[in-house]
């Protein structure tokens, strides 16, 4: 027995242990203790945190802890995406009308309405120009959906295929667009090889699309990833980050700055649902990485939030479990330095 195995499956939370025995352990419906906690995991404290702020239209609500202008279709796509991660999904009655509330207000192009509060002038850029269009806005209620077990219905589909048609001619998806012109990133965020591209918006359409069955192994769900693995930057203090969020240890914050930290555990849970594996050289390195990290337990510590450790160690041993498989992934970005501010060339 690994050392991991009976911290992961002595947590207080039952959807975490459920998660370890079925995604981990490779326990099924016929086994006793798999069966006990499908009926604990509704009363999760994780999960009841995030059940109190249902509204009766379905939308979810802020916490105390919440941050930020954030309307009802985004903090119900957060409410969902963190549900859906627990492993709850369209059996249970709460899921089945966040989902619907967030259908309800798609519009009939299969995108969602860009918001009052992210209708601003981007702070970042000198430029006075105001988003029209951001993948962002359709990308991050599809995630909450796909999560949730709703990434094949219709309506999802519909806002798949929007998301697809925003995605850049060489790949990636851009910050947005004013009228028909793109709107370039801000240095921190920019898309490594890429002239419009947005990590944050790239971010965001690729992990919808890792979600969804067939879309997942798509070139251009690929060819997202490709672009962010390129990025290449590895810190120990962000590892985890981004299920630390998904979870509720963590609060959400901003919009365009969303995927401002570059989260390799993410990028590793990305990398094994869309095929690709460790022969790629920067997975590879980013795995190597992981493991120097690796406490003498089996953890990784979150030490800002050390309740979501144990959900980080099960995402990352997940991730390493399903690396290792032989797949048809070929990268098609060579390994070129890349710096978010690039040095100006003097003229004299």
């Amino acid at each position: 027995m690994a050392l991991w195995t009976p911290l992961l499956l002595a947590d207080p939370s039952p959807c975490l242990r459920l998660l370890v025995l079925r995604e981990l352990v490779g326990r099924d419906e016929s086994d006793d203790e798999f069966r006990e906690l499908q009926l604990l995991r509704k009363k999760d404290p994780w999960a009841l945190k995030f059940l109190a702020l249902q509204n009766r239209d379905g939308s979810f609500r802020r916490g105390e802890d919440g941050a930020g202008q954030q309307g009802s279709i985004r903090i119900t796509a957060q409410a969902l995406a963190g549900l859906g991660y627990m492993g709850l999904g369209p059996e249970h009655p709460a899921i089945t009308k966040g989902a619907e509330f967030l259908f309800s207000q798609q519009q009939d192009d299969g995108s969602w309405p860009l918001g009052v509060e992210d209708e601003l002038k981007d702070p970042d850029l000198k430029e006075n120009i105001k988003y029209h269009v951001t993948p962002l806005q359709t990308a991050l209620p599809l995630l909450g959906l796909a999560r949730a077990g709703f990434a094949t219905d219709p309506r999802s589909e519909r806002g798949y295929d929007w998301l697809e048609k925003k995605a850049l001619p060489q790949g990636g998806w851009p910050a947005g667009m004013h009228n028909d012109d793109y709107i370039g990133a801000a240095g921190y965020r920019r898309l490594a090889h890429s002239k419009f591209g947005c990590r944050t918006n790239t971010t965001a359409a690729a992990g919808a699309l890792a979600l969804h069955p067939a879309r997942s192994h798509g070139d251009i769900a690929r060819r997202g990833l490709d672009l962010l693995l390129a990025h290449e930057y590895h810190h120990a203090h962000t590892l985890g980050f981004e299920v630390a969020r998904t979870i509720g240890a963590v609060p959400v914050r901003g919009f365009g700055t969303l995927y401002k930290r570059y989260d390799v555990g993410q990028m590793l849970d990305l990398s094994w649902r869309m095929g690709a594996n460790t022969s790629d050289e920067r997975i590879a390195e980013q795995v190597k990485f992981l493991k120097e990290l690796q406490g003498p337990y089996g953890l990784w510590e979150f030490p800002s939030n050390p309740e979501a450790s144990r959900w980080i160690t099960f995402d990352l041993l997940r991730s390493l479990s399903r690396l290792d498989r032989e797949t048809d992934w070929i990268s098609m970005e060579p390994r070129t330095p890349f710096q978010p501010y690039p040095k100006k060339i003097k003229r004299y």
